[in-house]
């Protein structure tokens, strides 16, 4: 609970469309330079030995784009997944793609699993949240516990918080630590709802463009400023750290 631990960093990529339209170019060529800045922030996450990074690529609710633009991002996305997993898999770095694939072309869909069975070696964790949102992902965890009361092997009354998390999309992994959101947008768009209840955020006017590994270091080291709580006071937090950095000193001495 102290308030150094960073073991997760979540970023909504916000700012691609509008870094673009002020260049008067079209909008993919936004995210076509997002696309690069995510090897800038996955150096910097290893740098601050960060173990998951987790980006939100394509939201559920992006189909709504226009059909060009979702054709683009699409094409966008299947050259990343073939031109950077082997680069991934020489930093270690594990690739996973979270969302509802079914929307998919088959030739993307079988994109990402080559990518992620190319990386699946890595000490970090690279997640791309693709055709994902947070209601989504809820809603799956409690379909596929309500299938297993049908079935007889659970009843209602051993459903907690706890088992339908480990149906959720990121259940095996430390949850988010921070939010952060690029473009200078203040909320968080139905991504990792279940995942960022204790979260921190991270706010920037920076557009996703023109964010770099340097800008994920401030966040980093706002972050490290920030007392997380988890429902005790202040007061309690710090007599934990305090207890902690007592029984450190007192190893050390022995």
């Amino acid at each position: 609970m102290t308030s150094s631990t960073l073991r997760h960093i979540a970023i909504i990529m916000d700012g691609n469309n509008r870094w673009a339209k002020q260049r008067g170019m079209a909008g993919v060529a936004g995210h076509k330079v997002g696309v690069e800045r995510i090897r800038d922030v996955m150096t910097a996450c290893q740098e601050l030995d960060v173990e998951v990074l987790t980006l939100f690529a394509f939201s559920s609710e992006n189909w709504r784009r226009p059909p060009r633009e979702v054709e683009a991002l699409m094409s966008l996305f299947l050259l990343y997944l073939k031109q950077e997993s082997k680069e991934l898999r020489k930093k270690r770095v594990r690739l996973r793609v979270i969302g509802n694939r079914e929307r998919f072309s088959p030739s993307l869909q079988k994109a990402i699993a080559a990518a992620e069975h190319l990386t699946r070696d890595g000490d970090s964790t690279l997640v791309i949240a693709a055709d994902y949102g947070g209601r989504w992902d809820i809603a799956q965890a409690a379909r596929r516990l309500a299938e297993q009361v049908e079935a007889g092997e659970l009843s209602a009354s051993e459903i907690d918080d706890e088992r339908l998390n480990q149906y959720t999309a990121l259940a095996d992994l430390p949850e988010p630590d921070l939010l952060i959101r690029t473009g200078g947008e203040q909320r968080i768009s139905n991504f990792l709802l279940w995942q960022c209840t204790y979260a921190e955020l991270y706010f920037t006017k920076t557009l996703w463009p023109d964010f770099r590994g340097a800008d994920l270091h401030l966040a980093a080291q706002d972050f490290q400023q920030r007392q997380r709580r988890f429902g005790l006071t202040g007061d309690q937090v710090a007599g934990e750290i305090r207890h902690s950095g007592l029984k450190r000193q007192g190893a050390h001495h022995a």
